[in-house]
């Protein structure tokens, strides 16, 4: 099924999504990478306040390239999200709604989705070129000095993903290979 959602995300818009659908979002989406994860996870740690309010909001695992000119951004393609799962329950229990990224998550990660009424999205990988197309607009707003790391709000217009991890517990990488395994 095919949806389109605004970020930051609403309860009323999200409740009903399910792994395998097909979403187009617009709106306000963050990037952070390991190296800004673990510097919010040491600020989480000393009590510090976060660079971005987590409730509602999404994130996009993904360190541009250089923009060309007349560009927001260069290529934007998603990172492999599994180098976040020590990070995200955290961030998911303060809030945060959805994720972007490509790869299987670990158990307490999927845990933190169903326990938040979240949802873990993938971006197509190698499709870097195409995904920043739906960016109109970008400016980092922490950790500039992390470069490529840095945290970002990007401003996106039917940015396309696909449903991996639900609120009810399904995920697309394990009902996909099942499926499959039971075609003849």
């Amino acid at each position: 099924m095919e949806k389109h959602i605004t970020a930051p995300l609403v309860e009323e818009e999200i409740k009903d999504l399910k792994a395998g659908d097909y979403v187009y979002i617009t709106g306000t989406v963050y990037t952070a990478r390991d190296a800004a994860h673990k510097r919010m996870w040491e600020a989480l740690e000393k009590n510090e306040e976060l660079p971005l309010a987590m409730e509602n909001n999404v994130i996009y695992y993904m360190g541009p390239s250089p923009a060309r000119e007349g560009r927001p951004i260069g290529s934007a393609g998603p990172t492999t999200a599994s180098r976040m799962d020590k990070y995200a329950p955290k961030l998911l229990d303060l809030g945060l709604k959805g994720m972007i990224g490509k790869g299987k998550r670990a158990q307490a990660v999927l845990d933190a989705v169903v326990r938040n009424n979240a949802v873990y999205f993938a971006a197509v990988g190698g499709a870097g070129a195409l995904l920043s197309k739906a960016i109109v607009a970008s400016e980092v707003i922490a950790y500039d000095d992390l470069g490529t790391e840095a945290i970002r709000k990007l401003t996106v217009e039917n940015f396309p993903v696909i449903v991996v991890a639900d609120r009810f517990g399904n995920n697309l990488y394990e009902t996909a290979v099942e499926a499959y395994r039971t075609k003849e």
